[in-house]
């Protein structure tokens, strides 16, 4: 599409070669900086249940509450943009296929997904939002959210691995691929990136050209969704990997990732709670310093982790994982965000207060760790909990202690 110069190096730099996974991590949290100062911080499964909402307005089904419309629902939009991002790069990079596992692999990524949605409503949070967010936002809740995935990740690689050896027929089949970016007559595939990237800009320019506010804001959801979508599939930056690859691989690389992504995060979101920077005019200091911290410490974040922990290693894919694999053609981890958008609803009218129900007050309430340990204590147990997890990470990838294979 470039030919050789300056413009075809940068192009080749950006899409022609992977990312190291931790650069991918340094951007993504400056964009999430970006999305507290502009609105609130990068979550995700709210989207998920906003179309699921919609989706069953459409087949006329309104017992499971009604919802905003997906094009004003700020992170409805955000993970469909994310999505399209994640295609863009893909074709640009000329990474994109559509992957259609095995039938078993296909029903694990719809109860994967499932699962996620379950999760996510029970425990307040994803792994975006709740967790990647949250810790950063100084929520205890998401502290508690970790060590849930933790367990829920390690039970279901267990499970895992003792499928692969006591019913190997499950996931066994043909994957078939269309479509891929291999072979001659692929020139299609950069060609319809940029047609995308235009048509993306297009509707941003529309939504930021209303004199409406909240039009404004919608409209840097979409362009940063597109961004963020981009950072992700040229990154593989994962959040299942960093709980995964320790007890399965040893592999360090995406937990580092992880952990360098929270930090910068920490600190931007510190500067902006501390000093009460974006929508001051409209929000008081209390509630810019409550935003990402929700009503889950300890337990209610503990069950909904343990939940997602299990839903996202079955599924191959988090909240966020999965919208960037889904963008590169994986039909498994369409079927796991069809899961998710479809239990979401479901979860919330009729499993949450359940679970809201049964738990006291204490094991369900709002945490902002700056509260009990003030803005240095609160932060120095933060950078204190990511530099013993670095230190595990690291020293299992070493020696093995804790992986399966």
């Amino acid at each position: 599409m470039f030919k050789k110069g300056e413009l075809r190096d940068l192009f080749d730099s950006i899409f022609a070669k992977s990312w190291p996974m931790w650069v991918g991590g340094i951007t993504l949290a400056v964009l999430n900086i970006l999305l507290f100062v502009i609105k609130y911080p990068w979550g995700s499964s709210s989207g998920y249940a906003n179309i699921g909402q919609n989706l069953f307005q459409v087949l006329g089904i309104n017992s499971l509450g009604t919802s905003i419309p997906i094009s004003l629902h700020a992170v409805a939009l955000l993970n469909i943009f994310v999505v399209v991002g994640a295609f863009v790069a893909s074709l640009l990079s000329k990474e994109f296929g559509i992957r259609v596992a095995p039938i078993g692999e296909l029903i694990k990524g719809f109860v994967g997904g499932a699962l996620m949605a379950i999760g996510a409503t029970v425990g307040a949070g994803c792994t975006t939002g709740g967790f990647f967010t949250g810790v950063a936002a100084l929520s205890g809740g998401a502290l508690a959210l970790g060590l849930g995935f933790t367990a829920g990740t390690f039970v279901a690689l267990r499970y895992l691995l003792w499928e692969m050896e006591a019913l190997p027929n499950i996931s066994m089949g043909k994957n078939f691929t269309f479509l891929n970016g291999t072979g001659k007559k692929t020139g299609w595939q950069r060609w319809l990136g940029w047609i995308l990237i235009a048509a993306v800009l297009y509707i941003f320019s529309r939504y930021t050209a209303s004199a409406n506010g909240a039009a404004k804001i919608i409209g840097w959801h979409v362009f940063l969704g597109l961004i963020l979508g981009m950072i992700l599939q040229r990154s593989r930056y994962c959040i299942v990997r960093a709980f995964r690859e320790p007890f399965m691989t040893g592999e360090a690389t995406a937990p580092v990732a992880v952990i360098l992504s929270i930090l910068v995060t920490l600190v931007g979101f510190t500067v902006i709670k501390y000093f009460g920077v974006g929508n001051a005019g409209e929000l008081s200091m209390r509630a810019i310093e409550m935003k990402a911290v929700y009503a889950n410490f300890w337990l209610r974040a503990l069950i909904g982790g343990f939940i997602f922990g299990l839903g996202m290693t079955v599924a191959g894919g988090c909240a966020v994982g999965t919208l960037w694999r889904a963008g590169e053609g994986h039909i498994k981890l369409w079927m796991s965000a069809f899961g998710f958008v479809v239990m979401a609803p479901i979860s919330k009218l009729a499993i949450v207060p359940f679970v809201k129900g049964i738990l006291p007050e204490s094991m369900q309430s709002k945490l902002f760790l700056p509260d009990i340990l003030g803005y240095t204590g609160a932060v120095v147990l933060v950078l204190f909990i990511l530099l013993l997890w670095y230190l595990f990470v690291k020293w299992n990838e070493r020696t093995g202690k804790f992986s399966a294979l």
